[in-house]
């Protein structure tokens, strides 16, 4: 989180697009059985969800 609060909005937003980007193609490797680590889309929308509330925060 403290990552996230020394960042402006812009690049808040930009980090946001990547991380659902991330996500995204998670769930089509999932899809695919192509993923050994099935943790990282648990951390990716973690990641997300700091992202927003840093955003409305600010």
């Amino acid at each position: 989180m403290k990552d996230f609060k020394n960042k402006t909005e812009k690049e808040l937003k930009a980090l946001l697009g990547e991380k659902r980007v991330a996500l995204r193609n998670f769930r089509f490797s999932v899809a695919g059985s192509k993923v050994k680590n099935v943790k990282e889309g648990y951390t990716i929308r973690k990641d997300i969800a700091r992202i927003l509330t840093a955003i409305n925060a600010k």
